[in-house]
């Protein structure tokens, strides 16, 4: 199949994929989790989906969301600099509302930090809003988040 290699695929993560995601985490963040972590996350935390998107044979970004009580809230979102600006974030963020929804959930929520417009765009896209501040949030520089939410229509605050 011609093309095929240049095909966007997103999937759930195994764990078969910690590793290819604790490195890219490393690129990714300044204060990124450990393989443990993540091995836990998708091996063992029943609450937890995570998913992967690959291209070029290679997974270039990941994300996760917890679903409890009704709610996602999202844990991490990374995409490989190198594939940035491409609408993998985009597509990864879909299918974890998607997949939320169809789990039972009426809302939404991660956090971002404040400098970081680019996330807060595109998550607004996604009908999420700003509703907090978690002062001190992020152990490299103590930066602000900005807690947002997104809420399906008839969900209430």
């Amino acid at each position: 199949m011609e093309g095929q290699e240049n095909k966007l695929i997103i999937r759930q993560a195994s764990a078969c994929d910690v590793s290819d995601i604790a490195e890219l985490d490393k690129i990714c963040f300044s204060v990124p989790w450990s393989r443990e972590s993540f091995w836990h996350e998708i091996s063992e935390n029943n609450a937890a989906l995570y998913i992967v998107a690959e291209k070029d044979k290679m997974i270039v970004g990941y994300a996760g969301i917890w679903l409890i009580a009704g709610e996602g809230h999202i844990t991490n979102v990374a995409v490989h600099p190198d594939y940035r600006r491409r609408h993998i974030g985009e597509a990864m963020i879909s299918v974890l509302i998607s997949e939320s929804e169809a789990a039972g959930a009426e809302a939404q929520t991660l956090e971002v930090r404040r400098s970081n417009s680019a996330a807060q765009g595109l998550y607004a896209k996604f009908g999420f809003c700003a509703e907090g501040i978690r002062k001190g949030y992020y152990e490299d520089n103590k930066e602000d988040a900005v807690i947002m939410w997104r809420r399906t229509q008839g969900a209430s605050a």
